[in-house]
């Protein structure tokens, strides 16, 4: 089924975080190296390795996901924030501090899903640019 709802995606004009809420896609992810720590996403924010943010191709910036290391189960919500990643066969990059939550770091490349979970707030509309929704702080923690 949710090969079916990433091709709809891909060929249509359907913005996920509000017509498919637990949209998921599976692929490889990566994390930005040191060299983009500060630079400007697509957002206009600043990269930084302590939030969980990442880039995504499709997805509207802002997009809640929930990345999971199919290798070990380990689980984080990331804000997309940024386009890419650019390498072929990479489906999101992430920062570092989420590439620690899902244990990814050693190897640099992990098989991940990807599911839709919701829509941040607009950065705006909050006095940080990294702050994270109440409801969603929880799931926050890092795994150990």
């Amino acid at each position: 089924m949710s090969l079916i709802m990433s091709i709809m995606l891909f060929f249509s004009n359907i913005n996920p975080a509000e017509a498919l809420p637990s949209l998921i896609q599976k692929g490889k992810a990566s994390f930005y190296s040191k060299k983009f720590n500060g630079r400007k996403t697509a957002y206009g924010e600043r990269v930084s390795a302590e939030a969980l943010e990442g880039a995504h191709r499709n997805l509207p910036l802002n997009t809640l996901v929930e990345v999971t290391n199919l290798d070990n189960q380990r689980s984080v919500i990331v804000r997309i924030n940024d386009r890419g990643p650019f390498a072929k066969g990479r489906v999101i990059d992430l920062t570092v501090a989420a590439a620690h939550a899902l244990g990814m770091v050693s190897k640099g490349i992990a098989n991940v899903s990807l599911r839709v979970v919701g829509k941040g707030y607009a950065v705006a509309m909050t006095p940080s640019p990294f702050t994270t929704p109440v409801e969603f702080q929880p799931l926050l923690e890092p795994v150990l």
